[in-house]
């Protein structure tokens, strides 16, 4: 009976998936499994050096010369003119932020957004590193964003609607006062840096979306919460930088998911980072 189940709900999800998202083979997973694998190394290299007094210039350089030193190559650099290596986003920045020469300061929050390919295949992950000692404000944001890509990731499920991600971190995350950044997305990851399936961290309004989660799916959960509104704004200057329309602050945190025959499997799980429950 369970393998009848199984059958008949592939089938179920291959009518009706409408993202033409890759689905990759053992093969395929393999290889995005080291991509992830060497992501999660790359953060919790740069990880002791996310202080005060380093400028994001600086960990930037660290990141690239780590990476080329490993035989890797840095994903952001160049992409669709991107200037540096990685993304620093400190304090209302929501995302995109370029690395400059401005000291990291006590009381900041910043974002660390590292991808990496590693034999053609992309890692993507990030996390928000707090600059001690923080407000109570701020480090309830933190949490707040961890806590909401988790129980993103803990909603995926085979055969499953990639809606089940956004519902769940729209209402954890508004449950608890903030607001979900609507304007971008996680995305689908693999030989191509942002691919099918999009993946919003809440419900549209147009309409819930009826694509399955389909086993070997890969993709990113990168909700990006705001403690003021949703709404964005973008640098005219640089046209990367995006901070909150009222200059709240934001945090985010990402990892890169396989879906798999049992469940979600996280492909960049650091060894010294924060782990599911972990209080900031």
């Amino acid at each position: 009976m369970k393998g009848l189940w199984s059958n008949i709900m592939q089938a179920l999800g291959q009518k009706h998936a409408k993202a033409k998202a890759p689905i990759y083979d053992a093969e395929d997973r393999e290889g995005l499994r080291r991509a992830g694998r060497f992501n999660a190394e790359l953060l919790d290299f740069i990880r002791p050096h996310v202080k005060a007094g380093m400028t994001t210039l600086e960990l930037d350089r660290m990141v690239y010369e780590y990476t080329l030193d490993h035989g890797h190559t840095p994903a952001c650099l160049g992409y669709k003119g991107y200037p540096n290596t990685l993304c620093a986003s400190v304090n209302e920045v929501v995302c995109h932020g370029i690395p400059n020469k401005i000291p990291l300061r006590a009381g900041d929050i910043v974002n660390i957004d590292l991808t990496t390919i590693v034999d053609g295949w992309h890692g993507d992950s990030s996390e928000t590193f707090l600059i001690e000692p923080v407000s109570d404000d701020a480090r309830k944001l933190v949490q707040v964003a961890f806590d909401s890509m988790h129980v993103g990731i803990d909603a995926i499920q085979p055969y499953g609607k990639l809606t089940d991600i956004g519902r769940a971190i729209e209402r954890f995350a508004r449950l608890r006062g903030y607001s979900v950044v609507q304007e971008y997305q996680g995305h689908g990851l693999g030989h191509e840096f942002h691919q099918e399936p999009g993946v919003p961290h809440y419900v549209p309004k147009s309409g819930a979306s009826q694509v399955i989660l389909q086993p070997g799916m890969c993709f990113t959960v990168e909700p990006m919460i705001n403690a003021g509104t949703w709404r964005t704004m973008l640098d005219k200057r640089d046209k990367w930088t995006v901070r909150t329309m009222d200059l709240s602050l934001s945090a985010q945190f990402e990892h890169t998911i396989l879906v798999t025959e049992s469940g979600a499997e996280i492909l960049t799980v650091t060894a010294d980072g924060p782990q599911p429950g972990h209080k900031f």
